[in-house]
């Protein structure tokens, strides 16, 4: 799979906030992927590295126009207009990052998009409100203290969602562990996201 082709669908097709949100997921998902790796802690049945990541940077690319309302059914649809493919592998992990579809949450990289898929947001919101406006300058201690401690902040995030990265039959990850990852992923790309 070529990456550059799906990056290229994905900034032309999203509003620039989605498109900066989509980079930040696929970070994320890499960096779950890197972690679980280095740590002996990925099943023989896992996806590839390159789907984890694929499937978190396409995973809202009919979130716009006339598929907007059908999301994320509509992902096949949508590349099909860039002459793009993804094999039922991404298909299903995309599909699993919206419990509402019932897509048996039988991986670690189906659990890590359901799971990292609105805590972007808030690490994002976090960094806005430091004077610098750098994700380089965000603690994970600030990160948790304000999802913890501050519902009416970034109060899109379904914290509820986020909290299920510690069910045992999910990543396993306690709370903070599961946002160092994520931040410390997005911060290795916070030149791309403005950040």
């Amino acid at each position: 799979m070529d990456r550059q082709k799906f990056y290229d669908a994905a900034k032309d097709r999203l509003e620039t906030n989605i498109f900066y949100h989509s980079l930040a997921l696929e970070a994320c998902m890499l960096g779950l992927y890197d972690y679980f790796s280095a740590n002996n802690l990925l099943d023989n049945n896992e996806p590839t590295r390159e789907e984890w990541g694929i499937a978190g940077l396409i995973h809202d690319i009919d979130f716009s126009g006339d598929t907007k309302e059908n999301h994320p059914l509509k992902t096949r649809e949508v590349l099909s207009k860039y002459n793009l493919e993804i094999n039922d592998t991404i298909q299903q992990i995309i599909l699993s990052h919206d419990k509402r579809q019932g897509t048996a949450m039988d991986s670690k990289a189906k659990w890590s998009i359901y799971c990292a898929d609105s805590l972007t947001g808030l690490i994002m919101a976090v960094a806005f409100v430091y004077p610098d406006r750098k994700l380089a300058s965000v603690k994970v201690s600030s990160v948790t203290k304000r999802f913890l401690k501050e519902p009416k902040f970034a109060a899109g995030t379904r914290r509820d969602e986020v909290a299920e990265c510690s069910l045992p039959e999910g990543l396993n990850l306690p709370l903070e562990k599961f946002i160092e990852i994520c931040l410390t992923s997005m911060q290795g790309i916070s030149s791309t996201l403005g950040l």
